[in-house]
């Protein structure tokens, strides 16, 4: 098996509450699957250069023929710039079909995604990369993907900020979109309730959602087959500014 680590945090492992958490998790599911393979990539460190128009040149030419695999789409390339496009996007395309299970460090920067993590979703997201050529069924329907999240205020259901994650409908959309079954959502909340005067207060719900965060990213990294995802789980009537 082979689980695919991306953490997406500005923040160092020190400060870092999804890479903490993150780290947690590849470390019991490689002391569970001591043979299996670990790929671990850090969008702060080793950004994932964002498109240029060569890769858009090259996605709409491939969309027009149709699903096309990726060994195949080198016979496409018209330009240097289409090839220079394409040595840094298939090698990503191929860690996430030999992926798993697909770890993502998530925390929440204005209400969404850190830019570093949009800018590997768009890469990787080629025309036909996730396709069977000959079934149309997605590549990915037995992926498992587990979102770790880290919030500095309160985002979860029955919060006044519940409207205001856009990371969650966001991720389950997309990967959705790419066919994948079982996405499950880990959230770390309140992670600024020791920092702030005015979330001071909170900091028992703070401690709360973090142990419950632990408790559950130790147990998905755990699993070693498919189950039902669960939606995620945060403290009610939680309040607190952005993560």
């Amino acid at each position: 098996m082979t689980l695919l680590h991306i953490d997406s945090s500005a923040d160092t492992a020190d400060d870092s509450v999804s890479r903490r958490l993150t780290g947690l998790f590849a470390n019991t599911w490689r002391s569970r699957n001591p043979t299996g393979r670990y790929v671990h990539h850090d969008l702060c460190a080793d950004p994932v250069p964002a498109l240029g128009p060569a890769y858009t040149a090259l996605g709409r030419r491939v969309e027009r023929e149709g699903p096309v695999p990726p060994d195949k789409v080198s016979a496409l390339i018209e330009t240097a710039a289409e090839e220079r496009e394409w040595a840094l996007t298939l090698p990503l395309i191929a860690e996430l079909r030999a992926a798993h299970t697909v770890l993502l460090g998530v925390p929440m920067y204005n209400f969404a995604v850190p830019a570093s993590l949009k800018a590997w979703i768009d890469r990787v997201t080629f025309p036909g990369a996730y396709t069977d050529p000959d079934t149309g069924e997605s590549l990915l329907r037995d992926t498992r993907v587990v979102v770790v999240m880290a919030r500095g205020g309160g985002y979860g259901p029955g919060t006044p900020r519940e409207s205001y994650d856009f990371q969650t409908p966001y991720l389950r959309a997309y990967f959705g979109e790419l066919g994948v079954r079982e996405t499950h959502f880990v959230a770390a909340e309140l992670t600024l309730a020791g920092l702030l005067p005015q979330l001071a207060h909170l900091e028992p719900l703070s401690a709360d959602s973090l142990a419950r965060a632990r408790t559950e990213v130790t147990a998905l990294a755990g699993l070693s087959g498919p189950a039902e995802s669960e939606p995620p789980r945060a403290p009610r009537r939680l309040d607190g500014c952005s993560g």
